[in-house]
């Protein structure tokens, strides 16, 4: 999400229970009314002065009393001190830690208004470029909680000598400790309180960066620790810990440059993507390679983009920002031709692997998609369905290059809003349509989300290049 300002932890307080049906503010009193939620998902209101003022955790239409924690020339960000009403889609928390954790910011809002809220934002960022939305949005949806299959957790030792084990505090560098979380897949979830004994039990815990958990297939989990400094008798208490719990676990050493050292046997981390009910698509992974956090909902956009392109059997599709096969290779058995392009050897010569595990013929490319050159331009010509998965900054030049190109649909994965909207204004420009739009609720309780987006020419030219033919599923 686009921010403005950084967010800071709200003072502690307690507050007084809100009534749902409080009469209205006096003028004089010195509250403010929350009017609406920025995209970010703080509540905005104005100050006496009409000055915006953000605000931490309050809904629209609540009346809070607030404390202003940084001043800005345009804008003010506060929290709140008293809240004398409370919105109607206003819910309790369901994670213990959710006043303090920075994880999840938007667990005081009623799941289905998070999901409203988010489909918002995106169509008010198309619109700050002058794009105007399908009628129709497609949401994608599902579990909101334990969905999460992998994370980061930060690990700190204190001048004390403590451990802590957690996330980030809202606006902070400061962890906060946590033994269970609402949002983590439950076999990573029920290892947490285990990790804490184990860091405790070290002889050198401040020589832990951080730990790395991932669940893949089969509930195979796999922990990798970030090993700053080597220390022999840890190293031992990490593999016995693994083997007594049975997880996978690996040691990242170093500290500019790091290996990857298996603690035991290395497991086949794998996972699986429907193949729209023929046979599953199975990806073969490495610590550290991209995987989408949500699997439910990762395959509902694959699903949704199978059905959006319609595909007929003689489409040539370039993936560009490919990884290692997620969409490609599930598309690759409906169409004729597939190139995938990404930009580390290592998620490469995955993506190639993946292939031949699967019996795909897929062509298989390194490149720098962020300043594309002549190569990639030569590869947009020879095809008709281009699919794009870049990362938050988004494909500006790919998307220039696009404008620019004869290619009758682009399907572009996005996990940034703003940077959606500034490349659709390019592809816009070069005559193509927003025909399809879908908001994917990848991470539920954050302001976070996913989108996926068809643009199609006026003349769509798949079944081969120079051969336009109209159809498809509308």
């Amino acid at each position: 999400m686009a921010m403005l300002g950084k967010k800071r932890s709200p003072v502690v307080r307690r507050e007084r229970q809100p009534s749902r049906h409080a009469p209205a503010a006096k003028a004089d009193d010195g509250s403010l009314t929350i009017e609406r939620l920025a995209h970010d998902g703080r509540g905005v209101a104005r100050n006496a002065e009409g000055k915006t003022v953000f605000v931490d955790a309050a809904l629209p239409g609540e009346r809070v009393d607030i404390a202003i924690h940084r001043q800005r020339k345009r804008y003010d960000e506060a929290h709140v001190r008293e809240r004398f009403n409370a919105a109607e889609q206003r819910v309790e928390p369901p994670c213990v830690y959710a006043a303090r954790c920075g994880g999840c910011d938007l667990q005081h809002l009623s799941v289905a208004g998070q999901r409203e809220h988010k489909r918002q934002a995106l169509v008010d960022l198309l619109k700050r470029q002058a794009i105007d939305s399908p009628e129709a949005i497609a949401m994608l949806a599902g579990n909101d909680a334990g969905y999460r299959r992998r994370a980061r957790l930060g690990v700190k030792c204190d001048a004390q000598g403590r451990v802590h084990l957690g996330f980030r505090a809202r606006g902070s560098e400061q962890l906060v400790d946590i033994d269970s979380c609402h949002v983590l897949a439950p076999p990573l979830a029920a290892l947490l309180p285990h990790l804490r004994a184990q860091l405790e039990s070290l002889e050198a815990p401040r020589h832990v960066g951080h730990l790395e958990l991932l669940l893949t297939d089969a509930d195979v989990v796999t922990v990798v620790v970030r090993q700053l400094r080597d220390v022999p008798g840890d190293e031992q208490r990490w593999r016995a810990f693994a083997a007594r719990d049975g997880f996978a676990c690996a040691l990242r050493r170093g500290r500019e440059s790091t290996s990857l050292v298996w603690l035991g046997d290395r497991p086949e981390l794998v996972t699986t993507v429907d193949d729209d009910g023929r046979r599953p698509v199975s990806l073969s992974l490495a610590p550290g390679d991209f995987l989408q956090v949500n699997a439910e909902i990762n395959q509902r956009l694959v699903d949704t983009l199978r059905d959006w392109l319609a595909p007929g059997g003689g489409e040539r599709l370039l993936d560009l920002f490919a990884g290692i096969g997620n969409f490609s290779l599930a598309l690759a058995g409906d169409v004729a031709s597939v190139t995938a392009v990404e930009g580390s050897n290592e998620m490469v010569e995955r993506l190639r692997d993946n292939a031949g595990r699967n019996g795909l013929d897929v062509s298989a490319l390194q490149a720098d998609l962020s300043a594309p050159g002549a190569t990639i331009e030569a590869l947009i010509a020879e095809h008709d369905t281009v699919l794009l998965d870049p990362p938050r900054d988004g494909a500006d030049a790919v998307c220039r290059q696009l404008a620019e190109s004869d290619v009758a649909r682009v399907a572009y994965i996005s996990c940034d809003p703003a940077s959606l909207a500034r490349d659709a204004a390019h592809l816009l420009a070069g005559g193509y349509s927003l025909s399809r739009l879908a908001m994917a609720d990848m991470f539920p309780h954050t302001a976070h989300l996913e989108s996926l987006a068809l643009f199609e020419r006026p003349r769509r030219r798949v079944g081969g290049l120079g051969s336009p033919i109209s159809g498809g599923k509308h």
